[in-house]
């Protein structure tokens, strides 16, 4: 397909647009949520939401070491025994927080257009981060080293996740030859993703569409073009 025809596509907005869920094929063996049962009856999925919401509104209010289990319950409205029924304790219920609300919302498209494609991930990773989730699991990544399930919950779920975006993004790119195999495995193809958490984690700085469009233009797509793989030593 030829670019014009790609952009007559996109104008037209005919565009697949994929939400990276959970519906992901497991990277590895950590489970998306431990739940112990402790009843015979069908647990209400509307008490599961309102306990993840829960956790992300407690997590970005007071942190982790403050959050307990009686807290995410009266902030969900629901009674402690709810949560025991789902999980078996503080940290199997964040595992299962991380899974599945640390790439909901993640957007995938295929717009003909690398730089199109990016700006649209991009900028589907930076209103994460801008909201309620990104507070939430700031709190969280102070501690991830010290705590091996959420850092080993991390590293398999949304890490993984959001590697395998940009992966697909890159792949298509080098299909229809606007980068090299080489710069998308290079770490000009890190920059983008690299500038947007600095910012987030770090500086704290204003995360909205005109920096994803200025990350994406001035600092990713003069890289990718421009990048090859050093050679091996």
């Amino acid at each position: 397909m030829r670019r014009h025809e790609r952009a007559e596509r996109y104008g037209e907005s005919q565009i697949r647009v994929d939400l990276v869920t959970n519906d992901a094929p497991a990277q590895s063996s950590v489970p998306t949520s431990r739940r112990t049962r402790c009843s015979a009856y069908p647990l209400d999925p509307a008490k599961d939401e309102a306990i993840r919401a829960a956790v992300v509104q407690v997590l970005a209010e007071v942190g982790y070491s403050r959050l307990t289990m009686d807290e995410v319950a009266m902030t969900a409205g629901v009674g402690k025994a709810a949560i025991y029924r789902r999980w078996s304790s503080k940290a199997d219920l964040l595992v299962s927080y991380i899974d599945m609300e640390s790439v909901a919302g993640l957007v995938l498209a295929d717009t003909g257009w690398l730089r199109d494609d990016l700006v649209i991930l991009l900028t589907s990773i930076a209103d994460l981060l801008a909201g309620p989730v990104g507070r939430a699991n700031r709190a969280l990544i102070g501690i991830l080293h010290e705590n091996p399930a959420l850092f080993d919950a991390y590293r398999h779920g949304p890490l993984d996740r959001w590697s395998a975006a940009f992966t697909e993004v890159f792949r298509r790119a080098v299909e229809r030859g606007d980068i090299t195999p080489d710069a998308a495995t290079s770490v000009a193809a890190e920059a983008g993703p690299g500038i947007i958490i600095q910012r987030w984690l770090i500086t704290g700085a204003a995360l909205d569409e005109e920096l994803v469009r200025a990350v994406v233009e001035q600092v990713m797509i003069p890289l990718l073009r421009g990048a090859t793989r050093p050679p091996s030593p």
